[in-house]
Formats: structure tokens, sequence, C-alpha cells
């Protein structure tokens, strides 16, 4: 899992492979971000490793709440993955399944009956 953020003002998620099964890590997180003035609740998912944050858009933006990550090194900002991306790979991932599906129907028809018309030729 990478870095994925989705971020609408007033409500930041952020998962990261850093929280995903550790509880210490969460509940740190959990800590530094309701810290942070502005921000209202955080809830954080250690099965999924999601950090979603509620908080006041005009009081703190996206920006701060994800540098203060960065700083305190539960994020890399350099290895982000927007829902676009998230999206894109998703759809890259299922079009080659589809795919390889297709292709085998194809060549199951194509092939179909092959081994009974090769018995009748020799009979």
């Amino acid at each position: 899992m990478g870095l994925y953020i989705h971020d609408i003002p007033g409500r930041l998620r952020v998962k990261t492979p850093i929280i995903k099964g550790n509880n210490s890590a969460a509940e740190s997180v959990q800590k530094i971000l309701e810290a942070i003035e502005g921000v209202d609740s955080t809830a954080v998912n250690t099965l999924t490793g999601s950090v979603v944050v509620n908080y006041n858009a005009k009081a703190v933006d996206s920006a701060r709440l994800l540098q203060t990550l960065n700083q305190k090194g539960y994020i890399d900002l350099s290895r982000v993955s927007t829902n676009e991306q998230a999206l894109q790979v998703a759809a890259s991932r299922a079009g080659g399944v589809i795919g390889k599906a297709i292709l085998g129907l194809v060549l199951e028809k194509a092939f179909e009956g092959s081994a009974l018309s090769l018995l009748t030729v020799l009979i």
C-alpha cells in the first residue's frame, strides 16, 4: 500500500502503511493532529492504515496537517497518490484481468471441438 490522500475542505483522509497494524503509531498520529488548533476530530483505522481528519477549514488547512505528519515521519509527501492516480491503477489492473478473461474465452471458442474434428478426420 502506498500513500494515498483525499482532501476536501474540512475533511482529509490519509492512508499510510506506517499506521496499518500499528496501534502505537495510530495513537501518536491522533494526538499530534488533535493538538493542532482547528482540528475537530480524528479517526484512525489500523486495519486499513487510514486517518480521517475533520477540521475547520477557516482555522487550518490540509497542507498544514500534511506537513505536520510529514515532519513527524508518518507520511512521505514525495510518494503521494491522488484519487485519480489510484483510480487509474485500479482500472489498469481491472483491464488486464478482463483482457485475459476475454482472450481465454476467444481461444476456447476458437479451438472448441478441434479435438473432435481431428478424431473425425482420422476415422
